[in-house]
């Protein structure tokens, strides 16, 4: 590939990357333990994966095991060359609100939560500053204007690079965007969660908003390695979510069933074909796979290498139809944290 075909641009005012990025969250939290040694391994073969030249985009969050996961990054980056350390873009959200024993209380937008985010973020990563930064979920207490405002200063100092978003409607990208220039929004998209599609979507190509794009396998749901009669770890988040419930997760499974049929055709994995679908929904949108092993991360790179013709996508289509998904794609206390779904 040349360096053009391995990379995408974060909307009109953002950076250049990787065409896949690495979420990092199941290293640190909600998908039960993780293996620490593993983790970096699977973050510096990522690193690698990256052609020389290219900026590679490592997505976290700042209550991801509430600061392990930017540690992490942090231990992994420093072992790196000084080369392969300043193409790491780091993208962090911000202001989830935790307790002791790991449930979430709420979200905090105010100015001055913002700075008091930043600050604990720089030191944990050890960096002087972030690429991208932005609020989890919109804090309904504190207008949007106020939160990317305060982002846009730290930007100003030099703190930070990019602003983003995450989880927003239509409207509400309309509001950040007229205080300050957007790089990327990030959003749940895969071929089960396609509701951005009718005004989100349209609404970020219209003010040139780029899209990274989370929940590409949908937490491992259409990775093609889940099996209907797995037994979750204790504190995986998949344990409460609806699409992993009883019935919805054969329902759902039945979509999978339809979809390898469709993979194997083709010779590639169902992991790969569901990588490569949100690849093609268009050049301003970077999937980001969250392996947390290297042959996982290796599985989802090779989707790279995969192309889909109009048959190959009218199969897709016909086997996973927009809107088939059985259950919501959060339980409903999460769900109404969400400013995309209003």
């Amino acid at each position: 590939m040349t360096k053009n075909e391995n990379t995408r641009t974060l909307g009109s005012a953002g950076p250049s990357v990787f065409k896949l990025g690495l979420g990092c969250m199941g290293m640190s939290a909600l998908y039960g333990e993780a293996d620490r040694t593993e983790s970096i391994a699977t973050l510096h073969a990522y690193l690698d994966a990256v052609p020389d030249g290219t900026n590679a985009l490592l997505d976290t969050g700042d209550f991801y095991g509430m600061g392990h996961n930017e540690m992490l990054i942090g231990e992994a980056l420093r072992a790196v060359p000084a080369a392969a350390r300043e193409q790491a873009l780091v993208s962090v959200k911000f202001g989830a609100l935790r307790t002791v024993e790991g449930g979430f209380t709420g979200y905090d937008g105010r100015p001055e939560a913002v700075k008091n985010f930043l600050a604990y973020s720089l030191q944990r990563l050890g960096r002087d500053h972030i690429d991208v930064y932005r609020i989890a979920r919109v804090d309904p207490a504190v207008p949007i204007e106020e939160t990317v405002g305060a982002i846009a200063e730290a930007v100003e100092a030099g703190h930070v690079r990019h602003i983003g978003l995450s989880e927003v409607g239509a409207d509400t990208l309309r509001r950040a965007a007229a205080v300050a220039p957007i790089a990327d929004l990030q959003i749940e998209y895969s071929l089960i969660s396609r509701g951005i599609e009718e005004e989100i979507l349209p609404t970020a190509r219209e003010l040139g908003i780029g899209v990274t794009a989370y929940g590409v396998l949908s937490r491992g749901l259409i990775s093609g390695h889940f099996s209907r009669d797995r037994e979750l770890a204790p504190g995986d988040f998949r344990g409460m979510s609806p699409r992993f419930q009883g019935e919805n997760l054969q329902r759902n499974l039945d979509l999978v069933d339809a979809l390898r049929k469709v993979a194997e055709d083709k010779g590639v994995s169902v992991a790969q074909t569901a990588i490569t679908w949100v690849l093609s929904r268009g050049e301003d949108i970077v999937p980001l796979v969250g392996a947390r092993r290297r042959d996982r991360l290796s599985e989802a790179l090779g989707a790279m290498e995969v192309e889909l013709t109009s048959a190959d996508l009218a199969a897709i289509e016909e086997a996973v139809p927009a809107g088939a998904a059985a259950g919501e794609r959060y339980p409903a206390a999460q769900m109404a944290h969400l400013d995309s779904e209003h």
